[in-house]
């Protein structure tokens, strides 16, 4: 499935007096994946928000290994877990720049119109740069 990597420098405000990253900014580093994963299918949550898609994260799961700390370079692996549905799944793996796997996460967010606030199909032009690529 597709799949994008995103580099990162972790910032002194992401990390509390350890210099240890806050396990909450993991959840910023997946979105910030998912978002840089989707541009490269040509699209944006502006674009998608601009045709009436929402898409809310209905699941979170992460599973920490090490600390990122402040300074490391981290690589985010986002990939596409299965051609979305009403659904979209994807897996993470967030190393540090020794190559050190810091967490392995997945999210689930659903395609939801945002006129009704109810669920829909993933829009037809997202499909079709998936099976394109």
């Amino acid at each position: 499935m597709k799949k994008t990597h995103t580099k990162l420098r972790v910032r002194y405000g992401e990390t509390d007096q350890m210099g240890i990253v806050y396990y909450g900014n993991y959840a910023d580093y997946l979105e910030q994946g998912r978002t840089e994963w989707l541009r490269t299918l040509g699209f944006s949550y502006k674009f998608m928000e601009a045709n009436n898609i929402h898409l809310p994260v209905v699941n979170l799961n992460i599973d920490y290994k090490k600390p990122a700390l402040y300074d490391d370079v981290i690589n985010i692996t986002t990939t596409l877990k299965e051609i979305p549905t009403v659904r979209i799944e994807f897996y993470y793996e967030i190393h540090n720049q020794d190559g050190q796997l810091l967490i392995t996460a997945t999210t689930t967010l659903v395609f939801v119109n945002s006129s009704t606030n109810k669920l829909r199909k993933a829009p037809e032009y997202l499909l079709e740069k998936l099976i394109e690529n």
